[in-house]
């Protein structure tokens, strides 16, 4: 049953991400914190995280960016490994309470970013990666900070989803490398990625036909209200 429930909140959880282009790992967290674990639930994350982002690119490949995407991904590569590191040295039971305020606390966050109508130049991208990537190695995702990033550089709809998959690719192949060096990721937690990414990757090909139909407006509900019961859900899941 519990992984009859992964695999359902997955294809969602795909469908999500392949519509706003974030809110997989918002969706799936709590779900894997329950099941497997914080520190367990973070690599599984990661590898199905992946091959989400890798279903968003097939799906929108003629429309990547490179150049922006090797600029962010210039700093937030390395930035991920030394995030990777810091989160193995840190308790369980702090890992869930930082995962918890770090999703509620991108709510006010996001509205700050999306209400300076700034342009992002390529060196933007970089100096932000670092700080990104090293948050992405300790909170398992933030979307909710790369979404008006990869925006304000001027991309949208097919353009923005495939970019920002394709430099979160990196920073998650990044994860997964220290990882595996570090002794944390042994085989079952491989196989139950794989079976989380699986799913997350037939919600991201179903989610193409109805990417152009979503409002603005739409967008931030779902963002908000994604992050805000992920966040409260960790945060219970600590206190108990």
């Amino acid at each position: 049953m519990g992984y009859a429930l992964i695999l359902i909140v997955g294809v969602l959880a795909g469908l999500l991400s392949g519509v706003i282009g974030t809110g997989s790992a918002m969706l799936l967290m709590p779900v894997l914190v329950g099941m497997f674990g914080p520190q367990h639930a973070v690599p599984i994350m990661a590898i199905a995280a992946v091959m989400g982002n890798f279903g968003k690119m097939l799906a929108w490949w003629r429309e990547i960016d490179w150049r922006a995407c090797a600029a962010y991904c210039s700093t937030a590569v390395p930035g991920a490994a030394l995030g990777v590191r810091t989160l193995l040295a840190l308790p369980p039971h702090a890992v869930e309470i930082a995962l918890g305020i770090f999703f509620v606390s991108m709510i006010p966050a996001r509205r700050w970013l999306a209400r300076r109508h700034v342009k992002f130049s390529l060196l933007h991208l970089a100096l932000i990666g670092g700080p990104v990537g090293f948050l992405t190695g300790i909170v398992v995702s933030t979307g909710p900070i790369t979404v008006p990033v990869f925006m304000s550089y001027g991309l949208i709809k097919g353009a923005f989803l495939a970019t920002e998959a394709a430099g979160s690719l990196a920073v998650y192949c990044t994860k997964i490398i220290v990882f595996r060096h570090f002794g944390a990721l042994p085989i079952d937690i491989i196989l139950k990625g794989l079976i989380t990414g699986s799913a997350i990757m037939v919600g991201a090909f179903a989610a193409r036909r109805i990417v152009l139909r979503m409002t603005p407006d739409a967008f931030k509900l779902i963002v908000d209200a994604l992050m805000f019961s992920s966040g409260m859900s960790l945060l219970w899941a600590a206190a108990r």
